[in-house]
């Protein structure tokens, strides 16, 4: 399609969960997601054909708010897999038929629009750099998510390195996640003391592998970051995230207005 989208102000970003499908109209200058957001559950099985039409059944939604941007405009797209090049290759909490697949081409297909896809972490991680926690830093932030697993996300002077899996290195033979994440603390029953001894493990590791200017720290346990972020000794600043849970949605939408030459 490729058409261009002049003197848009707002796009419509799409967050694919493995539980959940939400959307929101993204302000491009502020990051604020314009009204209320659209939610719908994952379809089970969250086949490619199932999944896109609820994806336009939620965007068919905010098209007729007041905000919404022209019929043509881009929409940008989360998508819990690595992605490269509009490919799937992983599919986490999603259906495996999706391995391989092409991604852009399929919503691309079924919304008769430009689209842009991308990793779910990498969309969180470019919203808090953009318009969050790290908003104007320079050099290399990461976005670290703790939750099922460890997502990240790997900025640099604000521009996305996609597909960074830091929850997978190996830390003491172990897959990092396996014992850093939200839910290995609550598979082990740890106290918030006994977690942070784990984290200061595994973001000591990451501060020697890529000496950052700022972690942030996404999840829904970034929530409780008073119970073990001040134990934690780093020369690293290591931040809270502030966008909750639009940054998903803000962080697809921005996605796409840079792709597409909305905004720098």
């Amino acid at each position: 399609m490729s058409k261009k989208h002049p003197h848009l102000t707002t796009v419509i970003g799409i967050d694919i969960g493995g539980t959940g499908i939400k959307g929101g109209i993204v302000d491009l200058a502020t990051g604020e997601v314009r009204g209320d957001r659209y939610r719908i559950d994952t379809p089970q099985p969250s086949t490619p054909l199932a999944v896109a039409k609820v994806v336009k059944e939620i965007v068919d939604e905010l098209m007729t708010r007041d905000h919404a941007p022209a019929k043509d405009a881009p929409v940008g797209i989360t998508f819990p897999a690595i992605i490269s090049h509009g490919i799937a290759y992983s599919a986490a909490n999603v259906d495996k038929s999706w391995i391989n697949a092409n991604v852009d081409e399929i919503f691309s297909q079924e919304l008769g629009r430009d689209v842009q896809v991308m990793n779910d972490a990498d969309a969180a991680g470019l919203a808090e750099a953009r318009y969050g926690a790290g908003e104007g830093v320079k050099g290399t932030v990461l976005v670290i998510t703790l939750g099922t697993g460890i997502g990240s996300a790997f900025i640099y002077d604000g521009k996305l390195i996609p597909n960074a899996e830091l929850g997978h290195l190996e830390l003491d033979g172990f897959d990092a996640e396996s014992k850093a994440s939200a839910s290995a603390r609550e598979r082990d029953d740890l106290s918030w003391d006994d977690y942070a001894v784990r984290l200061q493990r595994y973001f000591s590791h990451v501060e020697f592998l890529f000496s950052p200017e700022l972690f942030i720290i996404g999840g829904g346990i970034s929530k409780r970051s008073e119970d073990y972020l001040p134990q934690l000794k780093l020369r690293t600043p290591i931040v809270p995230a502030t966008l909750a849970n639009n940054a998903g949605i803000v962080g697809g939408a921005l996605q796409a207005a840079m792709h597409f030459k909305l905004t720098k």
